[in-house]
């Protein structure tokens, strides 16, 4: 079985800059337990997207991170706001952890040990199961609340939650444009699931 504990602290330098011991070894319990559900081989293994393969899911997690916690530490400093970079660091980098239970399906079955048939569907949105991840090892609300980021104000809208759901849409964007040469909007429009 693969040492999943080890590659994710491996994959995600950006755990550092979670200062609560606790919550930075939730933030790892869930992927590992996702990556095992999953029957992942590699946490690399795993897309950004179901039809874009040529970046990682990890790339793009590590980029909504960095993204969210530049401009959380901007509002900090030219705003004077006061976002809890903990939640923002913990969202972020389980915002698609659950890619690893809904993208079983889109990748070559060589990448896949055994996925477990009760997680392993394309069936619940990732944003979703990401946030059962989150609940299920004890994240706080704060960051189970920031994790479903495209379905809108769940429960209510959060500085940490805004944050979580435009620095996606900007690590997207540039994905998109730079895999596909076209827009966020266009790939939703002719590629969307939902």
């Amino acid at each position: 079985m693969p040492d999943y504990e080890e590659q994710v602290t491996q994959a995600f330098p950006e755990l550092d800059y979670i200062s609560s011991d606790d919550l930075r070894s939730k933030v790892v319990e869930a992927w590992t337990l996702a990556l095992d559900r999953g029957g992942w081989r590699d946490i690399m293994d795993i897309p950004y997207a179901w039809n874009i393969h040529e970046v990682t899911n990890v790339r793009h997690v590590r980029g909504v991170t960095k993204i969210a916690r530049e401009s959380a530490i901007e509002q900090q400093e030219f705003h004077g706001a006061d976002p809890d970079i903990d939640v923002i660091v913990a969202a972020t980098l389980l915002h698609d952890v659950g890619k690893c239970y809904e993208y079983v399906d889109f990748v070559e079955d060589e990448k896949l040990l055994d996925p477990d048939p009760r997680y392993a569907t394309e069936e619940i949105p990732h944003s979703l199961s990401g946030y059962a991840l989150a609940h299920e090892v004890g994240c706080p609300l704060a960051v189970q609340r920031a994790i479903p980021h495209f379905i809108g104000e769940i429960p209510t809208r959060t500085l940490e939650a805004e944050l979580v759901k435009s620095a996606n849409s900007a690590s997207s964007n540039a994905i998109t444009q730079s895999t596909m040469g076209i827009t966020l909007q266009e790939w939703v429009d002719e590629y969307s699931q939902t």
